[in-house]
């Protein structure tokens, strides 16, 4: 089911702003990889992104802010269920994205949150 513009909009609120960029056009992943915002969606972009599940829903995550962040739609991809581990696969040099290969752990606050919300 899409989401709406106005949980579209909590979650890019939520991304990483970045000083000296204009944060209602462009932020970070949690991986480091520039997004902007009217890219939501767009999967073939190189600032696309997508909204994210930290504890995947099938694992029994839900649509609860606290549980949805922003992330580049190829780091989503790499990420799929996994969690509190995965693999990013993209992140920044200076102003660009670039390819990458890095293990990323969701932060301990984020991980209390979800071991006292759904496990």
């Amino acid at each position: 089911m899409p989401f709406k513009s106005d949980i579209i909009q909590k979650v890019w609120d939520k991304a990483t702003v970045v000083e000296g960029y204009d944060s209602a056009i462009f932020r970070k992943d949690p991986c480091g990889a520039w997004i902007i915002r009217n890219k939501y969606g767009f999967t073939d972009n190189p600032y696309g992104w997508q909204i994210d599940h930290v504890y995947p829903k099938s694992e029994g995550g839900d649509d609860n802010i606290r549980n949805l962040r922003a992330m580049h739609w190829r780091n989503k991809e790499s990420k799929a269920d996994d969690y509190p581990s995965y693999i990013a696969r993209i992140t920044s040099e200076g102003n660009k994205n670039v390819d990458c290969y890095k293990s990323c752990t969701i932060n301990r606050t984020l991980q209390d949150f979800i071991d006292k919300t759904y496990k």
